[in-house]
C-alpha cells in the first residue's frame, strides 16, 4: 500500500516513521542526523525533513546558479550541448539517485550531496583550481572550498547551515586520479549516500567527458579500446547503465554496508579514465587553452593583491580599492582566492579584458 501522510498529525513525523520502516538499515535517517553547526528552532508547520531542506537551500543558492557558466572540460564552450559544471552536477544527481533508490538509501540526502558537491569549483575548471592551489598560501582544493562556500560564503557570509551528513558528503566526494574505491575507508564519506555520490561522480564524468570529446571531434567512436567497450558497451546510455547496474548488483549481493563493483567493471572504469587523461585532458588543444586560463587567473590574482578587488555593478566595473583588510596579507590572499573561485568563466574573461586589454580611444 502506498504511503500517504494523514492530515491532522505532523507530516514530518510521519515521514520520519516512513523512513525508519522502508529504508535500508545502512541508510542515513533524518531522525538520526548529527545536526547542524548552528541549531535551528524547529518549525512544526514545515513539511520538509532536514535533508530535504538542505537540498532546497543548495538549489536556491547563488553559487549553484553560477555553475551554469563554469567549465567542465572545454573552456567557455560556445556549443549548446557541451557539459558545464551545472549539467555535470545534475547528471551526477540523477545517477546517484538511481543507485540510491535501488539500494533503498535516503534519496534527499543523496541528492543534496550530489547537487552541492562542486559548489567550490573555480572558473575554467581544473585549470583554475590548479592555479589557485599554486597561488594561495593555504593551497586550494575545490572539495574543501565547496564546504567553505556552504559554511561561510553563501547567504551574504552566513552560510547555508547544512547538516553534518551533507557537509561531510560534499568534502569527501573527490577522488582525483586516485583509487576509485580507496582501500583507506577513512577517505570515504561517513554515510553510504555520500559514498554513492563519490562513485556517481566518476561514472558521470568518464561518460559525459567521452561524449563531449566525441562531439568536439577530439575522438572518434572507433578510438575507444575494444577491451573497454566489451565490458561497458558501445553507446553512451549503455555505458552508464552497465556501470550503474554492476554497482547495484554487486553491492546488493555483498550486503555488508559497503559499495562494491566487479573486478571487470572496476578495471574498465579505471582504463576509461586513463584513456581520457591521455587522449582528452592532456590533448594539446585542451592543454593550450588550460595554460591560457591559468594565465588569466594568475594575472587577476596578482592585480587584486596589489590594487584591491574590482567588481561589476550593473554595466560598470567598480574598484573596491585597498582597504584595511589588505593590511593583513593572509586575509588579503583569502579574500582574493574566494573572489576568484566564485567567478564564472565569462565574468573572469570580461574582467580580464577590462583590466588588461587596451580600449579604443573615442573622441566625444
Amino acid at each position: 500500500m502506498a504511503f500517504v501522510p494523514k492530515i491532522g498529525t505532523s507530516i514530518k513525523r510521519q515521514l520520519e516513521e516512513h523512513e525508519a520502516e522502508c529504508l535500508s538499515p545502512y541508510a542515513a535517517l533524518n531522525k538520526q542526523s548529527r545536526g547542524r553547526q548552528i541549531e535551528e528552532k524547529e518549525d512544526i508547520s514545515d513539511i520538509r525533513l532536514p535533508f530535504q531542506r538542505d537540498r532546497d537551500r543548495i538549489v536556491h543558492s547563488k553559487t549553484f546558479r553560477r555553475l551554469k557558466h563554469k567549465t567542465q572540460v572545454f573552456l567557455a564552450p560556445t556549443g549548446d550541448h557541451y557539459r558545464t559544471r551545472l549539467t555535470h552536477v545534475l547528471e551526477v544527481s540523477q545517477i546517484a539517485r538511481t543507485i540510491g533508490a535501488a539500494l533503498c538509501l535516503n534519496e534527499p540526502l543523496t541528492e543534496a550531496i550530489a547537487l552541492g558537491h562542486d559548489l567550490g569549483h573555480t572558473p575554467f575548471g581544473h585549470a583554475g583550481e590548479a592555479t589557485l592551489n599554486e597561488l594561495h598560501p593555504g593551497g586550494f582544493r575545490h572539495y574543501v572550498h565547496s564546504l567553505r562556500v556552504v559554511d561561510r560564503l553563501e547567504s551574504g557570509g552566513k552560510g547555508l547551515n547544512l547538516t553534518f551528513e551533507v557537509r561531510n558528503g560534499i568534502v569527501r566526494h573527490s577522488k582525483g586520479n586516485s583509487d576509485i574505491i580507496p582501500k583507506n575507508k577513512g577517505h570515504l564519506a561517513a554515510t553510504l549516500e555520500g559514498q554513492v555520490v563519490r562513485l556517481a561522480d566518476i561514472i558521470a564524468y568518464v561518460n559525459h567527458d567521452l561524449d563531449d570529446a566525441l562531439r568536439a571531434g577530439l575522438l572518434r567512436e572507433g578510438d575507444l579500446p575494444d577491451g573497454i567497450k566489451k565490458v561497458v558497451g558501445e553507446r553512451h546510455s549503455q555505458r552508464i547503465g552497465t556501470m550503474v547496474r554492476d554497482l547495484i548488483v554487486e553491492t546488493l549481493q555483498a550486503d555488508d554496508g559497503q559499495l562494491h563493483i566487479s573486478d571487470a567493471m572496476l578495471g574498465a572504469i579505471s582504463d576509461l579514465r586513463a584513456f581520457l587523461y591521455q587522449n582528452v585532458y592532456r590533448y594539446y588543444r585542451v592543454h593550450n587553452e588550460f595554460e591560457k586560463a591559468q594565465r588569466i587567473i594568475r594575472d587577476l590574482y596578482g592585480y587584486f593583491l596589489e590594487n584591491g578587488l574590482v567588481r561589476r555593478r550593473g554595466r560598470e566595473w567598480i574598484a573596491d580599492g585597498k582597504n584595511v583588510l589588505w593590511e593583513d596579507e593572509q586575509r588579503a590572499h583569502r579574500q582574493v582566492c574566494d573572489f576568484i573561485a566564485g567567478m564564472t568563466d565569462r565574468y573572469a574573461l570580461d574582467l580580464y579584458e577590462h583590466l588588461f586589454l587596451p580600449k579604443p580611444w573615442s573622441m566625444r
